[in-house]
C-alpha cells in the first residue's frame, strides 16, 4: 500500500465561529480517521519516536493497536507510561518531540502521534465504565506539593506502587497550570477533572486550599509522618519588562489574565471575578501562553488583538498549530517590534494622574535581527527613530514566569539557582534528604510533558529511597 504523504487533517470549528466561543477548537479524529492515520505508521523496529517522548510511551505499540481497531488496548498501552493521556494528546508539542523523531517525517509529514493519543484517551473516557484497580497499600506515605503535571504524575506513579499519596494544592481546584493557564478552547476542564478523578480512584488524596509554606511547612509534613516530599509548585511568578506604565490599569500579566478567565470563569456574564472588556488588546510575547492570552482576549469581545514580538515569525517559540489557529482567527502579528512604554491618559485637561490611570496605547520600537551568537540565535536590536504607537486599552505581558518563591523562602537548606529554580540532581533530589522536586519549580516555565517526565523520574527515585530506609 502506498504511503500517504500528509497527516489526516484534524476536524476543527470554523475560525469565524470559534473566535467567539470557548468551545474546544478541534473536535478530534473519528474512528475512521484514526485508523487511517495509524496506518501511516511504519512500525519501526528501533522506535525513534519513543526517544522523543519525555515519558517514553511505546508509541508504535499503541498506534498498532489503533490500526487493528483495538482502541481500548491503545489506551492501556499509553496508560502504562502516562497519567494524563487526554491532556498530553491536546497540549504537548509533539512536533518538536516524538513527531520530530518520526522516520516517516524525513520525506513526508510525520505520523500524527498526538492526535492518535488524544483519540485513544477520548475513546476510553467516552466508553469505559471500569475504574482503575487500586493497588495494595505498602504502608508508606509521600506528600506532593502542587497538583500540576509534575505533581499529578509523581502522585499517580507512586500510587500505582502502593504508596499513600497526599497532594497539597494552593488553589481551590486541582490541576495547576492545566486549569488556570490553558484556555477551555484548547483543553476543556472536564478533561482535566476526569484525569484527576482517575488518580483519586487509584488512592491519591488531594487537599485543596493548602498553601505549603503558609498553611503548613514542609518540615511539618515530615513531622506528620510523610517519609518523602515532592515539590511541583510550578512557575507562577510573572515576569515584567520594567518599562514605564506597567502599573497602569489595564496592564495584566498573562498569568493573571488567563487565571481570571480559565479558573475563575470571568468570561461568564455574571462572574464574580472581573476582567476588562477591552476594545483593543496588545499581548507582548510570542510563546504558547501569549497565543492563549491573545485568543482569549478575542473571545472576551476585543475588537482587535495584537501580538507584539521582538523577533520574526521564524523565531516565534509558540507551537506552529497555535500560531496558525491565531492567524485564522484574526490575531494581528506585529513582529520585530518591542514595547518601550505603556501610555496612560494623554489629555492635558484630564485631571487623573496618567501614571495611575488607564492604558491608552503602547509605544513600540521596530527591531531588526543582528548577527548570530555562538548558539546561532540572532538577537534583536532597535532600529533608530522607528518608534510608533498602537492604540490599545489593555496590555497583557506574556514574557515568561519564574518559580514560586514561597517554597525556597520557607524550606530550610533548599538550594536554588539565580532564577529561583530548585537545584536537583538527575533523580530530582534536592539539597535536602527526602525532598525531591520537578517541573517548572526546577526549570522555570516549560512544557506539560517535560514536567510529567520529571515527576516520573522523581517517583522512581522516591520509591528507591524509601525502600532502602
Amino acid at each position: 500500500m502506498p504511503i500517504v504523504p500528509k497527516k489526516n487533517p484534524m476536524p476543527t470549528q470554523d475560525p469565524k465561529v470559534r473566535a467567539h466561543n470557548f468551545n474546544e477548537v478541534a473536535s478530534g479524529y473519528t474512528p475512521e480517521l484514526a485508523v487511517a492515520e495509524a496506518s501511516r505508521c511504519l512500525n519501526c523496529k528501533n522506535k525513534p519516536c519513543v526517544s522523543g517522548c519525555p515519558v517514553n510511551i511505546d508509541i508504535p505499540r499503541f498506534i498498532m493497536k489503533i490500526k487493528e481497531g483495538d482502541f481500548e488496548g491503545a489506551y492501556s498501552v499509553i496508560s502504562e507510561y502516562s497519567s494524563l493521556p487526554a491532556v498530553c494528546g491536546r497540549v504537548c508539542p509533539q512536533e518538536t518531540q516524538c513527531e520530530a523523531k518520526c522516520t516517516l517525517g524525513i520525506k513526508f509529514e510525520p505520523v500524527g502521534i498526538g492526535r492518535l493519543e488524544r483519540f485513544a484517551a477520548d475513546t476510553h473516557n467516552e466508553n469505559s465504565t471500569e475504574k482503575p484497580v487500586r493497588p495494595a497499600a505498602n504502608g508508606h506515605k509521600v506528600a506532593v506539593v502542587g497538583s500540576g503535571p509534575s505533581g499529578l504524575t509523581c502522585a499517580g506513579d507512586l500510587a500505582k506502587r502502593g504508596y499513600a499519596v497526599t497532594v497539597f494544592e494552593a488553589l481551590h481546584t486541582a490541576g495547576g497550570v492545566l486549569v488556570y493557564g490553558i484556555p477551555e478552547f484548547r483543553l476543556p476542564k472536564t478533561i482535566v477533572a476526569r484525569e484527576v478523578e482517575t488518580l483519586k480512584q487509584l488512592g491519591v488524596d488531594i487537599e485543596t486550599n493548602v498553601v505549603v509554606g503558609k498553611t503548613l511547612t514542609v518540615d511539618e509534613l515530615f513531622e506528620s509522618g510523610f517519609e518523602a516530599v515532592f515539590i511541583g509548585s510550578g512557575a507562577g511568578l510573572p515576569n515584567f519588562m520594567n518599562i514605564p506604565g506597567e502599573s497602569l490599569k489595564g496592564v495584566y500579566s498573562a498569568n493573571e489574565f488567563l487565571t481570571r478567565s480559565n479558573l475563575m470563569k470571568a468570561y461568564r456574564d455574571h462572574s464574580d471575578t472581573p476582567i476588562m472588556k477591552s476594545g483593543k488588546v496588545a499581548v507582548v510575547g510570542g510563546g504558547n501562553v501569549a497565543m492563549d492570552a491573545a485568543r482569549t482576549a478575542l473571545r472576551l469581545g476585543a475588537e482587535h488583538v495584537y501580538i507584539v514580538y521582538r523577533r520574526s515569525m521564524t523565531e516565534l517559540p509558540a507551537r506552529k498549530e497555535e500560531v496558525e489557529h491565531a492567524e485564522e482567527e484574526g490575531i494581528d502579528f506585529r513582529l520585530l517590534c518591542n514595547p518601550v512604554e505603556i501610555l496612560g491618559y494623554d489629555n492635558p485637561d484630564d485631571k487623573r494622574d496618567p501614571k495611575n490611570g488607564s492604558v491608552v496605547g503602547i509605544k513600540c520600537i521596530r527591531m531588526e535581527l543582528g548577527e548570530p551568537d555562538e548558539n546561532g540565535r540572532r538577537s534583536p536590536v532597535p532600529v533608530p527613530s522607528s518608534e510608533f504607537v498602537l492604540d490599545v486599552d489593555t496590555v497583557v505581558m506574556s514574557i515568561g514566569t519564574s518559580p514560586n518563591p514561597l517554597i525556597k523562602s520557607t524550606v530550610r537548606g533548599l538550594e536554588v539557582n539565580r532564577k529561583g529554580g530548585i537545584i536537583v540532581n538527575e533523580d530530582g533530589l534536592t539539597s535536602r534528604e527526602g525532598i525531591y522536586a520537578g517541573g517548572d519549580a526546577v526549570t522555570g516555565a516549560s512544557t506539560v510533558i517535560s514536567a510529567m517526565g520529571a515527576g516520573k523520574i522523581a517517583a522512581k527515585a522516591i520509591d528507591e529511597y524509601i525502600m532502602k530506609k
